[in-house]
């Protein structure tokens, strides 16, 4: 053996020795598998990835994004995340703090000026923590009409009533209609439409190449998992409701690998500063929801625990990181039932009783 190959070889051992061993686990895994087995064969799957140390210690698709022809779910099956998407929500408008054309203190009402006078003390920071006591567009919405609507459809259906459900910063309330509305604030701001903002200043960076703000007739979502529910005894397809066009709250469809490089630029200043990544993950107001002690900007907190699920008509999902442990477990499915949240902390389990 020459000297150079010698000392890269001795070099090579010591990196071996120094790096983190990540837990041995990939496909099949009698475990996961066990877990995911209502998902797999001949009806609506999921897809689950485990990260640690950015590296996927587990990758794999269970069942059908197809069901009508039989395609399989894989780890590039583009879900509709539905609310998974406030995350990236949020990170367009803290963008936007960072180059000056935001403030997270601005009236929103400098934005959208069509709202009510009633929401006049209402600031982003209040729509980001879901504290703005807006009511829910859904709330307002005709159902004879079944017509799809949209981020300007929330707008106008908010400026019809003069009226806060509370004082702005004083209560919580989940609210899809905060981050519709933060989507027009981020289009208003920027000079352009939300959906091509995400892809300039997020995917594209991010090398997220299939992941996208889905608008019908505008663009095309590849290997597109379709959504299921199941009804009168067989899965029917209910891929789109009348609010599945409003992309601020819910619009977004992504899948495993792209959604592996969104979880990496969480990490470090690739993407978001270091300000803003704790602006992000900070607890910005107390709840009452199982589970989530606190809200940040698009992300619910609970102690070392940082997550988000997305439940839309046809999919549930779900984001689970442990940033302490550098380890993040993502499950997306194609079906409207059962929510994968308890499922994706028994498969976290599995690590985490090795790594603390």
């Amino acid at each position: 053996m020459r000297p150079a190959t010698v000392v890269f070889a001795a070099v090579l051992a010591l990196l071996r020795q120094a790096a983190p061993a990540a837990p041995a686990v990939m496909p099949p895994d009698a475990g996961i598998d066990g877990l995911m087995q209502a998902y797999d064969g001949q009806v609506p799957g999921a897809a689950v990835l485990v990260l640690h140390d950015g590296q996927a210690v587990f990758r794999r698709g269970y069942g059908l994004a197809v069901v009508e022809d039989g395609t399989a779910v894989t780890a590039a099956s583009n879900f509709r995340l539905a609310s998974v998407s406030k995350q990236f929500t949020a990170a367009a408008v803290l963008l936007l703090v960072e180059e000056g054309r935001l403030g997270l203190d601005q009236p929103v009402r400098r934005w959208l000026p069509e709202l009510p006078t009633a929401a006049s003390s209402v600031t982003l920071r209040h729509l980001l923590s879901h504290t703005s006591g807006l009511p829910d567009y859904e709330d307002m919405m005709d159902p004879t009409d079944s017509r799809q609507v949209h981020d300007a459809d929330v707008l106008a259906l908010l400026a019809r009533e003069d009226r806060l459900d509370f004082t702005p910063g004083t209560a919580y309330r989940y609210s899809n209609s905060g981050y519709a509305l933060l989507a027009l604030i981020v289009g208003r701001a920027s000079g352009q439409d939300f959906a091509t903002f995400l892809q300039q200043r997020i995917f594209g960076p991010l090398h997220m190449t299939h992941t996208v703000a889905h608008q019908d007739g505008v663009d095309t979502v590849t290997a597109r998992a379709y959504g299921y529910s199941w009804l009168d005894g067989r899965w029917q397809r209910t891929d789109q409701s009348t609010t599945s066009a409003v992309l601020g709250d819910g619009g977004i469809y992504s899948s495993l690998d792209d959604l592996a490089r969104w979880d990496a630029a969480l990490y470090d200043d690739r993407l978001l500063s270091a300000a803003s990544r704790q602006a992000m993950f900070s607890p910005a107001t107390a709840t009452t929801e199982p589970d989530v002690p606190h809200y940040g900007f698009g992300w619910r907190l609970n102690g070392r625990m940082q997550w988000h699920s997305g439940e839309s008509i046809g999919f549930r999902n779900v984001i689970l990181r442990y940033p302490d442990r550098h380890l993040t477990v993502i499950v997306l499915s194609n079906r409207n039932d059962p929510e994968p949240y308890p499922l994706a902390l028994k498969i976290a389990q599995r690590w985490l009783d090795i790594l603390q």
